[in-house]
């Protein structure tokens, strides 16, 4: 990446800016719709499967393609990429948003979905490549805290568009909001964002794709439409097939690599120590998040009256916490960083524990608030760091790679939590809400005892990255180079200095200060 003065980019606050308006959009974007799936109901007067097409078919097409994504975006320009996304994803919510039948919504949610795959990989994986050193720790805790939190902020915003109906546009201004918004960003990120020249012939690894793209279609298909149906027969194996094909895909990837191929996902990402603890925990984190979002939204519509903006605005001090760790944390002194994810497991775990035993017995409003706080400023203080410290032990070489496994890791994890969280739910609950606040506080118990484990997957992550770091530190005057070096304005060519200015960045497809991860 060819950087001013050796080491200082340029426009750097601008590129962040934009990546993450970006990611906001599409984190938000499905929340948003599920607060006005009644209202389509009734004006598109669509049949409970349609409406759930409209609802899920995003995360399909999203899960099915976030992989391939990530990889062309380091084969062909991550730019390049992000600019089809969200022309793509642009385009496809103003179809959407003027859609006059539920059968043209579903397939625009669809494209949408696909798009999305396209833009979304591509925000980690240029920060990865623009920032280093204590810069890239700030913007990766704004990502974790965008990526976190825009579920979360969905349904707020959903529940004041929806319910402001602007012009009598009703749900359709839902999906209309995105389109301003992609425009401007449309203008603004081929001027800022950096650029992309290929090292070395693009050869797609398309058995890889179709094999991915199958196998992750036959396992989250079932999980998202399953219930509904029943989990019939061919749900259940439908999962049992995609597995074995996940399996499949691993191995094929393996070789490939190893022939010199280019795979669609580079598992070598996974081999240094506590990068597997580490994605796993953060998995947790979202299974939990998910598992908290979904049974207390029910409950507080179905069993306690709440309308769909009370219930956003019910969920506001679970943000309001992440917000003040994902902000502050790296201000923390450098030796607390490392076991900063420990704590906060730990400290989410409980938050929830907690609360279980609080609704099980009433619905004290300041104690679920105060409980809701602690519980965000737990997940904060886990995700954002181990994203951070994930991302620095894989280094920019593997940028795509992490991107596409955080993504597939994170979604999968939520979609998951909702049929298992969600079952424990609704299997207590569904046909009688008096029993809504014993279905909660089940639901957060589960959460609660899979947080341990997360607990302990952080410890060991925390515990290997120690012991790396202890192994590879400099001594006497090879300690004293390296201070002189990651001294501000002293960044190797190709790594981006703490403070950016203004301007444009330019990228290389590899930057010569990347590090190559430790085997």
């Amino acid at each position: 990446m060819a950087t001013e003065d050796e080491g200082r980019p340029r426009g750097a606050r601008l590129v962040l800016l934009i990546l993450l308006v970006a990611q906001v959009m599409a984190t938000m974007d499905n929340s948003i719709v599920a607060v006005a799936t009644k209202t389509i109901k009734d004006d598109l007067q669509t049949s409970g499967a349609v409406l759930q097409l409209i609802l899920s078919g995003y995360t399909l097409m999203f899960a099915v393609l976030v992989v391939t994504g990530a990889r062309l975006g380091g084969d062909v320009g991550h730019r390049r990429l992000f600019m089809i996304g969200l022309t793509g994803f642009t385009a496809s919510s103003l179809l959407c948003g003027i859609a006059p039948t539920a059968g043209t919504l579903v397939a625009a949610r669809l494209l949408q979905g696909a798009f999305g795959a396209m833009m979304v990989p591509q925000v980690l994986s240029v920060i990865q490549i623009v920032f280093t050193g204590s810069a890239r720790a700030r913007a990766i805790g704004l990502y974790s805290m965008v990526l976190a939190l825009g579920v979360a902020a969905g349904q707020i915003a959903g529940g004041v568009i929806v319910s402001a109906d602007v012009l009598g546009s009703g749900w359709r201004a839902a999906f209309l909001v995105n389109v301003p918004i992609g425009l401007a960003l449309l203008a603004a990120a081929p001027r800022y964002l950096p650029g992309h020249t290929p090292s070395s012939r693009f050869r797609p690894d398309i058995v890889g794709i179709l094999l991915l793209a199958v196998s992750m279609g036959a396992v989250v298909a079932p999980l998202v439409f399953g219930r509904e149906q029943g989990w019939p027969a061919w749900a259940l194996a439908s999962i049992a097939a995609g597995t074995a094909g996940l399996v499949l895909f691993v191995r094929y990837e393996l070789r490939l690599g190893a022939r010199g191929g280019q795979p669609v996902l580079e598992i070598d990402a996974l081999r240094p120590r506590g990068v597997k603890s580490g994605l796993l925990a953060c998995c947790i984190l979202n299974f939990a998040f998910a598992g908290v979002l979904f049974p207390l939204t029910l409950h507080v519509q179905n069993g306690l009256g709440y309308t769909p903006l009370q219930a956003g605005l019910m969920f506001i001090p679970y943000p309001v916490g992440f917000a003040a760790v994902s902000l502050t944390w790296t201000r923390l002194p450098k030796r607390f960083h490392r076991p900063l994810p420990v704590a906060g497991l730990l400290v989410f775990a409980l938050a929830l524990a907690a609360l279980a035993v609080v609704v099980a017995g009433g619905w004290p409003i300041a104690v679920v608030s105060a409980l809701l706080l602690l519980a965000g400023a737990g997940m904060a203080a886990g995700f954002s760091t181990l994203v951070e410290q994930t991302a620095a032990t894989v280094g920019p070489r593997y940028a795509a790679a992490l991107s596409a496994l955080v993504s597939t890791g994170t979604l999968l994890a939520s979609v998951v939590s909702v049929v298992v969280v969600g079952g424990v739910y609704l299997a207590t609950a569904e046909n009688d809400p008096s029993r809504s606040a014993l279905g909660l506080s089940r639901s957060l118990w589960v959460d609660a005892g899979l947080l341990m484990l997360g607990f302990l997957l952080a410890y060991r992550t925390w515990r290997l990255s120690t012991r790396v770091s202890a192994e590879t530190a400099p001594s006497g005057d090879a300690a004293e180079q390296v201070e002189a070096v990651a001294a501000p304005g002293n960044a190797p060519p190709g790594e981006v200095d703490v403070e950016p200015a203004t301007g444009p960045v330019e990228e290389s497809s590899a930057p010569t200060g990347a590090r190559s991860a430790p085997r």
